[in-house]
């Protein structure tokens, strides 16, 4: 097991005795009926254009199945089959709320067929190696218990010249958008979730983990480290966050 990064100290409840992967999974459960709702509020719908960006680094290589890992409620899964058209996108997330949501999603586009979800660890992805042409996680590392470990085995189940796509929330560098963004994810976010009846603390640890994360170039660095070639990142909104990507050698 590789050892933990600072991130993955960041926890959703202070007081809980839970692992950090427990209480993310109790966190999006507890979240999930109002998940899409707020995400589209709070991002003033900017996440589906960052997803999209993401989503076609995957084009050049035409992946014909594709793993969507925190799939959450598939808004990745479905954005990926309808831009890539792959044989098969298959999701995993460890919240069976948000993948309920997600399922319905997919039965409502009729892409039961070409959509599969299940419940799965990304540090322990149940397929063999060498299973996926891609590998995408959209919002969803910063999450992980051990980051490193998470990125090993999404590694693992790339095939030899399969790429990796991450899309993360980042730290703005400009000062004028740092203090508005810090104020916007500090303050502003977890009120509106409170008003929505929603979860507050899960919106004040999106700050807390999404400050803590390694990003960039430290990012791209853990991903070297652990094995991808061809790392590189681009930041989108002026620094909000930033699409990553790296490819298992082939």
């Amino acid at each position: 097991m590789a050892n933990p990064l600072p991130h993955d100290h960041i926890i959703p409840f202070k007081d809980s005795e839970k692992s950090k992967k427990e209480q993310v999974a109790d966190m999006f459960n507890r979240i999930s009926g109002k998940y899409d709702r707020m995400n589209r509020f709070l991002s003033a719908r900017t996440d589906i254009g960052w997803r999209k960006k993401a989503i076609r680094k995957l084009k050049e290589n035409n992946p014909r199945h594709i793993l969507d890992v925190a799939t959450g409620t598939a808004d990745m899964a479905l954005l990926a089959y309808k831009m890539l058209k792959p044989d098969q996108v298959t999701g995993s997330d460890i919240s069976e709320g948000m993948l309920e949501l997600g399922r319905k999603k997919i039965e409502k586009e009729q892409l039961g067929d070409k959509i599969q979800l299940h419940l799965g660890d990304s540090e322990t992805i149940n397929f063999a190696e060498n299973t996926f042409d891609a590998v995408m996680v959209a919002f969803g590392v910063r999450n992980f218990e051990n980051l490193e470990n998470g990125l090993s085995e999404m590694f693992r189940v790339l095939k030899p010249g399969g790429r990796l796509v991450v899309l993360e929330f980042s730290k703005p560098r400009y000062k004028a958008v740092k203090s508005l963004y810090n104020l916007y994810m500090g303050i502003v976010a977890p009120e509106v979730a409170r008003w929505f009846k929603q979860d507050k603390e899960a919106y004040q640890y999106l700050n807390k983990s999404a400050n803590a994360f390694p990003d960039r170039h430290l990012f791209t660095d853990i991903l070297k480290k652990v094995g991808y070639s061809n790392t590189e990142f681009k930041p989108l909104s002026l620094g909000i966050c930033c699409i990553y990507s790296g490819q298992k050698p082939a």
